[in-house]
């Protein structure tokens, strides 16, 4: 429920906040809920990813991407992700997500994110996405730059260590198989 009530208090705020280019910073303060917690009482780390969904609403709405891709009946999906946590988020405090597209591939688009309290990254995350139609099928990153109205300026190269974290996380695709078993 809690999620619910962020999200609503993101899409109502959206007006009163900044507009953003789809290479700028998005970002979108938070205070860390008693729901938020573990048995450890700091933000659990399930928390995070899901509130990094938020950070990424939160540009879509301000850049105005969000508006066209839901015209065109297209929706990002989380392909991977990694996040690197350095310090808790503990009950109360206030922090920032702060939300960047690095780039993208021939296949996916790349979004590191930040969890930033009094101006120190608390945790750090790299996402690679995709984007569905809900008529069917799988987009391009560049049709969706094209299709959303074009990147400003030029475009981003995704780090390679980034690229090769991509490649060496990869499960097969979802008609290969891909068996559990255990070495």
């Amino acid at each position: 429920m809690k999620l619910w009530f962020r999200i609503l208090r993101i899409f109502l705020t959206q007006g009163s906040r900044s507009r953003l280019t789809i290479d700028q910073v998005s970002k979108v303060s938070f205070r860390v809920w008693p729901s938020d917690l573990d048995v450890y009482k700091h933000m659990n780390n399930g928390v995070y990813l899901t509130l990094m969904d938020l950070g990424r609403y939160d540009q879509g709405l301000r850049t105005g991407f969000w508006k066209i891709w839901n015209k065109k009946g297209w929706y990002p999906i989380v392909v991977n992700s990694t996040i690197t946590y350095r310090k808790s988020l503990e009950p109360w405090q206030k922090f920032d997500i702060e939300t960047k597209v690095i780039g993208w591939d021939d296949i996916a688009y790349y979004i590191e994110q930040r969890f930033v309290r009094n101006g120190e990254i608390y945790a750090k995350a790299i996402m690679r996405g995709r984007f569905l139609k809900r008529s069917w099928g799988i987009l391009t990153p560049q049709e969706v730059m094209e299709g959303s109205g074009g990147w400003p300026g030029k475009t981003p190269v995704v780090p390679q260590e980034i690229l090769d974290w991509a490649k060496n996380a990869q499960l097969p695709k979802g008609k290969e198989p891909a068996p559990s078993t255990w070495d």
